[in-house]
């Protein structure tokens, strides 16, 4: 299959044009869009919600990553193979946490290019057609570049602060939680969030925090938004704490 990560948004045209020309390219295979709302141009945040969303997609799925605030500059195109996945991206720091997070990793510079490229949009002109031939099975022209190379050394390996935001207001965080002691609390914004295995397990109407199906800290609250109580938004910092 083919799985997209863009933060062209549910609404309006651009994932459709994508999508038509994957379909047009790479007749017969799939596309899922795993994650079409990424936090608009912020390539930080994208980074870390990558290796958490795509781990779950079978080996050969070709990912269409596209978060490119550098679009129509001299900005390259990578593509990334790891631990048996495609990764076709900007060359932006997208696939920091790939690269960093994956045992098996070859990584290449693209220098192909189509006949016509507009300057506004190359996840339609440029990433959706890579990522058919890839799809293929088929290689376009590419330099072969150290995986290291794609990596932004001044990002930690877990990020303390809020990425993404979903549709019920729940927050998801940049910390795996396999790094968090059950015991610990999270302080956001003045507010104190124990660990809860389960939201039916959570006190009501309190926040907490827990390891989401994707195996990131979220910090949430039963049956309501915790964007609206506590006033959270993507880059929000927190920090951990011992509790007594």
């Amino acid at each position: 299959m083919i799985a997209t990560f863009t933060d062209f948004g549910p609404h309006g045209p651009y994932l459709g044009q994508v999508r038509a020309v994957l379909h047009h390219q790479a007749p017969g295979i799939p596309v899922v869009d795993v994650f079409p709302d990424l936090p608009a141009f912020n390539v930080r945040a994208a980074a870390y919600l990558l290796p958490a969303y795509s781990r779950c997609l079978p080996v050969g799925t070709v990912c269409l990553c596209v978060v490119d605030p550098g679009v129509g500059t001299g900005r390259g195109v990578v593509a990334l193979q790891a631990d048996g996945r495609w990764y076709v991206a900007p060359d932006n720091g997208l696939l920091s946490l790939i690269v960093r997070h994956s045992r098996n990793v070859s990584a290449y510079t693209v220098t192909w290019r189509p006949s016509t490229l507009s300057s506004s949009f190359h996840g339609r002109d440029l990433f959706a057609p890579i990522c058919a031939r890839l799809a293929n099975g088929e290689r376009p022209e590419w330099a072969p570049v150290e995986g290291t190379a794609l990596e932004r050394a001044d990002w930690p390996d877990d990020l303390q602060r809020v990425v993404y935001i979903d549709g019920y207001g729940n927050a998801i965080t940049g910390l795996r939680a396999d790094r968090v002691p059950l015991s610990a609390g999270l302080e956001i914004l003045g507010t104190t969030c124990r660990y809860s295995r389960t939201f039916a397990e959570a006190p009501p109407q309190t926040p907490f925090w827990y390891a989401n199906a994707n195996g990131l800290v979220e910090i949430a609250m039963a049956g309501a938004s915790v964007r609206q109580v506590c006033a959270l938004d993507v880059g929000q910092e927190f920090r951990l704490i011992a509790l007594s």
